[in-house]
């Protein structure tokens, strides 16, 4: 609704109140029906009795009369351009009001045809950039975050197992092999009675839509677009179709390869050797056959996996279990939306054992970033912490913005007061990929550099990452001794899983860290350890699977 504001007036302060109440909501911590009941939204910060009387109506009803009156006012097909990586409001209003273009189609149209330049701020480098974020949006449209589709998986399964016809039901496809982005969910379901089963998932959600009703193949779509795919199959089948069906593509091909060169047959239905079915009562009994180690689900991408499986030499894959602490946090001193302490009881909720704080560094200014004085102030808060805590530690960090030269953000009289430094790219994106290059090895190669945050900056289903060399970016890390953070934010998830091979070739050690801005960040580890999972990286080269001595030991070294 801010947004909306923004685009159908020029005047800033109309939003204002709109995007405090959108923060507040993001960080907000308990079940928000529950405010709503009780009459206590007011009592959050930053919601006032205005956007208070909207989240009442958004909550109870799903519709309040001011967005709609928004949605009247704004064309839908304006209201897509806020989709488009680096086309904010403030832009969007000059090609809808100024330029009379109103959906995606014109104004494709208007920037390939140069017809942008003669408006102030739109150039043919900003018309370029315009070109590729449609591009980039159209080949993501129907694509879905893994943490969206989580409450789905979560609800489905569970109302699966509500069904007396359902022997086993199990997740598989793109989800089960923890990928950041899907299109559908893949689930099989086992079972004596098709037809029960099939009735029982048409009835889920009045609101899902019955694309296809099938006894071996039933399809929904939710609401929201995310697509659902039941496969039913008898209990000696469920092994085989969930091998199948988890896939990848790729990873199948491979296996049925080997099965063929061996004599066997495989597919969905069972493995075969002439007409007689081979009985296996689980993937690791499949995996047995074809003369393989078991090869966990966020490995199948074909990436060199049943090679590895068949020589034995599979890496024994981190776990969530193995975490002892999170490294990348923020805090109110920043943009976090908690205190340090907040934070503390957070992880030990977790049964972590130690944290690193590490609010944004002063160039960050659009997030509250650190000036000298509030570093003092934050690690004497730190101090007095440490000295009342048992059995927990904080370290001392601090997520320092690459500047567009590839120095750290601060003297190295502030530098040195951290216990370790994420350095991050967080501005001028649209260096060409060897300036990038070298302004992030010249971060790697500072001697306070830690950690290497985000380190593409990519934006899921937002924005593509920044051009980098990563066979160098990677090769300088390992030569360093600079950690390569797997960001588990579920928007980033970056590093990508595609480079892990390279990076365990090189010797890369990583840090799973959730980048939490809120408590409720804190829990999105896991979407990090599954990004850690697929690329190939063991407890051993994941640092904060150290306990909190070691850890305070490896960060010292870094420093010499």
């Amino acid at each position: 609704m801010a947004d909306l504001l923004d685009l159908e007036s020029d005047n800033p302060f109309r939003s204002r109140s709109f995007r405090s109440g959108a923060r507040a909501l993001e960080g907000l911590e308990g079940d928000l029906s529950k405010l709503v009941e009780a009459g206590e939204l007011t009592s959050v910060k930053g919601v006032g009795e205005s956007i208070a009387g909207i989240i009442v109506d958004l909550v109870t009803t799903g519709e309040t009369a001011r967005l709609e009156e928004l949605h009247a006012a704004v064309p839908a097909g304006v209201r897509a351009m806020l989709d488009v990586p680096g086309l904010g409001p403030k832009k969007i209003r000059v090609i809808w009001k100024d330029m009379g273009l109103d959906d995606l189609d014109a104004l494709t149209e208007a920037c390939s045809e140069g017809r942008l330049g003669s408006f102030k701020g739109f150039g043919p480098r900003t018309e370029e950039k315009i070109l590729q974020g449609i591009d980039y949006i159209r080949s993501v449209s129907g694509m879905f975050l893994r943490a969206e589709c989580e409450q789905v998986v979560a609800e489905l399964l569970e109302y699966m197992k509500g069904c007396a016809a359902v022997r086993r039901v199990e997740i598989a496809g793109s989800y089960r092999r923890a990928k950041e982005v899907m299109k559908d969910l893949d689930l099989v379901v086992s079972t004596a009675d098709p037809a029960a089963v099939v009735d029982h998932i048409c009835a889920w959600d009045e609101e899902a839509e019955i694309i296809a009703r099938g006894e071996s193949k039933t399809s929904l779509r939710c609401p929201g677009g995310l697509g659902v795919d039941f496969r039913m199959v008898e209990e000696f089948q469920l092994p085989f179709a969930l091998c199948h069906f988890t896939g990848s593509k790729e990873h199948n091909t491979a296996l049925r390869a080997l099965a063929k060169k061996q004599g066997l047959k495989l597919n969905e239905y069972g493995i075969f050797r002439g007409d007689e079915l081979i009985e296996c009562a689980s993937e690791e009994d499949i995996h047995r056959v074809l003369g393989l180690d078991f090869i966990h689900p966020e490995l199948r991408e074909n990436f060199g996996e049943v090679e590895q499986a068949a020589d034995s030499s599979l890496p024994e894959l981190v776990g969530e279990k193995d975490i002892r602490g999170l490294v990348h946090l923020h805090t109110e001193y920043s943009d976090g939306e908690a205190s340090i302490e907040q934070m503390v009881d957070a992880a030990r909720d977790q049964g972590l054992s130690y944290m690193g704080v590490t609010d944004h560094s002063q160039s960050a200014f659009y997030a509250g970033g650190l000036k000298p004085a509030d570093v003092k102030r934050q690690h004497e808060e730190i101090d007095r912490l440490n000295a009342s805590l048992k059995d927990f530690r904080i370290f001392k960090g601090i997520e320092s913005d690459i500047l567009a030269d590839g120095s750290l953000d601060y003297e190295d009289s502030v530098l040195e007061r951290f216990d370790f430094v994420i350095a991050s790219l967080h501005s001028s994106f649209n260096q060409p990929l060897e300036e990038m290059t070298e302004r992030v090895l010249r971060a790697i190669s500072n001697p306070y550099t830690t950690m290497l945050g985000h380190v593409t900056t990519r934006l899921l289903l937002r924005r593509d990452g920044v051009a980098l060399d990563m066979e160098r970016v990677l090769s300088a890390a390992a030569e360093e001794g600079v950690v390569v953070e797997i960001n588990a934010n579920p928007r980033r998830l970056d590093l990508d899983w595609r480079h892990g091979p390279r990076a365990r070739e090189l010797g890369v050690l990583t840090s799973v860290n959730p980048d939490a801005h809120t408590i409720a960040g804190v829990a999105d580890i896991r979407f990090g350890v599954g990004i850690a999972r697929k690329a190939g990286f063991e407890a051993e080269r994941v640092v904060n699977t150290l306990d909190a001595a070691s850890f305070g030991k490896f960060i010292s070294k870094r420093r010499g």
